[in-house]
């Protein structure tokens, strides 16, 4: 009398199991499958036919994953964080940075209540002031996060935004950006390229790859997640809360609290 609920059980087991598989994966096999599962969930969010083309074409990125497995920075102190991120030359650089364009600076500040020293220090932080933008294909990336098993559900978003992104033309499926799938200037992940993209520079389009629009999209970005305009942003006070929108790393928030009061001072 128990065989039958024990198979039933394991039946139940195998199906859920395969399921999940289908779901997600931790290696590439498997990948080409789920991509073509994902390209039905990506046509009812609205992907259209440039976006679907880019999904099909992504390959699963190696790079992407062996980074996401290797994260030191984030566990290091504060100094020693600061150091290995060069945040003496992002202060000395990004005050002359500051000096040279005033007027820009304060445009984005007037806008959207965002100091300098804040936006500076993330272009600084991100990549050495558009010195180094990534070497990953952004689509390949972020399709691969969701994919993978680890943090699936954060990353979809993330991939659909990617894929709406090339339906706009404001990237293509070879565009690179960082390991985890962030573009441009400031590294947006591409689901907040999508929600917070600004036009700056008024050609028709949002570029995160032109200084102007990425800035400004920064600014706008920290503006919709709640900064408030006037108040501190050094830990404790109102703002430092808004940075932790932009990464959730305590010694990164630290590091661009202190490197925008150093900038700014």
């Amino acid at each position: 009398m128990l065989l039958k609920p024990l198979r039933l059980a394991c039946a139940m087991f195998a199906f859920s199991s395969a399921v999940h598989a289908a779901n997600c994966g931790d290696t590439s096999a498997g990948f080409d499958a789920w991509k073509a599962s994902f390209a039905t969930d990506a046509k009812r969010a609205g992907v259209k036919a440039r976006g679907l083309d880019a999904l099909a074409q992504a390959r699963y990125a190696t790079g992407t994953i062996a980074a996401d497995r290797n994260q030191k920075s984030f566990r290091y102190s504060l100094p020693k964080f600061m150091q290995i991120r060069g945040a003496d030359t992002i202060v000395a650089q990004g005050r002359k940075r500051k000096a040279r364009s005033p007027d820009f600076y304060a445009t984005l500040e007037r806008q959207y209540g965002v100091p300098a020293g804040v936006i500076i220090a993330i272009h600084g932080m991100e990549t050495a002031f558009g010195g180094f933008m990534g070497d990953s294909p952004v689509v390949s990336a972020i399709v691969t996060l969701t994919y993978d098993c680890r943090r699936s559900d954060f990353f979809r978003p993330h991939a659909i935004g990617a894929l709406k992104l090339v339906d706009q033309g404001a990237i293509t499926g070879a565009t690179k950006g960082a390991k985890h799938g962030e573009l441009g200037h400031t590294q947006f992940l591409p689901g907040n390229a999508l929600e917070y993209g600004v036009d700056a520079n008024g050609d028709g389009r949002v570029d995160f790859y032109n200084q102007t629009d990425a800035l400004a999209s920064t600014a706008n970005f920290l503006r919709k997640k709640g900064w408030k305009r006037g108040k501190g942003y050094q830990e404790g006070q109102p703002n430092f809360a808004v940075i932790k929108q932009w990464n959730a790393a305590t010694v990164y928030q630290q590091a661009i609290a202190i490197m925008g009061a150093r900038i700014d001072g």
